[in-house]
């Protein structure tokens, strides 16, 4: 069979949607973006015409919506300009502001005499990018459905005649006929804002068709700022397939060592579990500055703790990680639940992976990232396949999760064990008149580890891990019980935690 030809593809100016569509938009053909009002379709509209203009080539912005000022005004707001590329704007009577742009009134007009306004403007500037914004305004001055229909048609096929890549705004005011639009354009992409319960407004994208061209499907997370449009590509695990050793990352004290079996293996995921306070993250960061000490680069990230309340712990395990992260050999990230989007999150730690080659990546916590998608199965989804890509990348990846309760009846507020290689079980028990902490190795895929329970302690000089105890009962419980002597246990004056 005869191979295809390649697509010729015009860049959107937004580098990430450009890896969605898989190199960009096809060239000459009609693209239709759609979305409620404030989805987003002006700014990508705007990026494309920049980014035409940055090649050197011709743009045409065609507004049925609102004034040039307007747009102009729009276009500021990111610190972007407009010149460059034309721009023909046909508004209400009642939004007419004093400007230098032909101003047409579509209320006195037919529908057919605009579209002939329309087809006459792109033949005078002759443009290879054309944006539409939008045709909802269209749909308005059709008598019926079939003449809005023709006319649409008629403004296809002198599109397709021109090589012309038009990109075709839709704000979705008016559904009746909404889906022929569908069926006429070459590819549609779809706009979503999801607004919260409480925290910023949740943006997403889609593509819902693209004739004869490849690109990746599903939902993709992205966010407006003041000066760009960031998506942030859907995950797929199974293209970042890599070699590596799987050699183990030691946590820099050997009684921690001796109980996971020699270290943390590469490419593998380990849970540390347990009631708030216990510890957990206080281990998590044993491994990062233990990485940090051997020239690694590291990656955390906190949804519940400030850095200043991370670098007090670090200064009470010997190492100041203030230092680390400002000379970029640790990222360390706060993550808020309310203002990150799940694939912005994904999207942090795939840079942090991929451009900065971090060996070890941390998550504290799991509860807090819970809220950041409230469906369970999705977040159990898209957590596997973050996972499955750390994993794929020879990543030490280390989870921290909370149970509820500090003691008796302590539960798992979502179970998650089942895609973790390593599970590390923390609790509270009382010895000699003191409150004592107990760690022990419950789950290991990758090879032995220790069946038995140690002690450790945060001294305010460093972390300690005691030797093994044989005496102990109802770990697995939740209420520990220690029967043995007071003397085998680790000795000191206080704890840092």
């Amino acid at each position: 069979m005869p191979k295809p030809l390649p697509i010729e593809k015009v860049q959107t100016g937004i580098p990430e949607f450009d890896l969605v569509l898989r190199g960009g938009l096809p060239r000459g053909r009609i693209h239709l973006l759609e979305g409620a009002p404030g989805t987003g379709k002006t700014t990508i509209a705007l990026q494309l015409l920049i980014q035409t203009r940055d090649d050197g080539k011709k743009g045409l912005y065609i507004t049925l919506s609102e004034s040039a000022k307007e747009l102009e005004a729009t276009a500021a707001s990111h610190g972007w300009s407009l010149d460059g590329f034309a721009v023909f704007d046909i508004v209400p009577i009642e939004a007419q502001l004093d400007r230098q742009q032909s101003v047409l009134y579509p209320s006195e007009v037919e529908l057919g005499e605009t579209v002939r306004l329309i087809i006459d403007r792109i033949e005078r500037e002759n443009p290879e990018v054309l944006v539409i914004d939008t045709v909802s305004e269209l749909r308005l001055l059709a008598q019926d459905q079939l003449g809005y229909r023709r006319q649409i048609l008629a403004l296809k096929q002198f599109l397709q005649g021109r090589r012309c890549t038009t990109l075709i705004l839709d704000d979705l005011t008016h559904q009746d006929g909404a889906s022929d639009l569908h069926s006429l354009a070459h590819s549609v992409i779809v706009l979503e804002q999801i607004e919260r319960t409480y925290g910023a407004a949740r943006r997403r994208l889609r593509i819902a068709k693209m004739r004869a061209a490849e690109y990746q499907s599903g939902w993709h997370d992205f966010a407006i700022t003041k000066s760009n449009v960031l998506v942030f590509p859907s995950l797929i695990a199974e293209e970042h397939k890599s070699d590596f050793e799987q050699t183990t990352m030691e946590s820099g004290l050997p009684t921690l060592d001796e109980l996971m079996g020699g270290g943390l293996t590469h490419g593998t995921t380990t849970m540390l579990v347990g009631p708030s306070g216990v510890g957990k993250s206080s281990i998590a960061l044993q491994y990062v500055t233990a990485a940090v000490k051997r020239g690694e680069h590291a990656a955390y990230f906190s949804f519940d703790e400030t850095f200043k309340t991370l670098q007090l712990r670090s200064i009470a395990l010997g190492i100041d990680i203030q230092e680390a992260v400002e000379k970029s050999r640790v990222g360390w990230h706060r993550a808020n639940p309310s203002r990150l989007s799940p694939g912005q999150f994904v999207w942090q730690v795939r840079r942090e992976v991929e451009d900065r080659n971090a060996g070890i990546v941390v998550i504290d916590s799991l509860n807090s990232y819970l809220s950041t998608m409230p469906e369970e199965k999705a977040l159990s989804l898209q957590m596997h396949e973050l996972l499955t890509y750390l994993n794929n990348k020879g990543v030490v990846t280390i989870l921290i999760l909370a149970q509820q309760g500090i003691i008796g009846d302590v539960q798992n507020p979502i179970d998650l064990s089942f895609m973790s290689d390593t599970v590390v079980l923390l609790r509270f028990f009382e010895a000699g008149g003191e409150v004592r902490k107990a760690i022990s190795v419950v789950k290991k895929r990758t090879g032995v580890h220790e069946l038995s329970i140690r002690e450790f302690r945060l001294f305010p000089d460093g972390m300690q891990v005691g030797p093994q105890l044989m005496d102990f009962r109802g770990v697995l419980t939740g209420v520990p019980e220690y029967d043995g002597s007071v003397e085998t246990l680790l000795s000191g004056q206080g704890e840092a935690g």
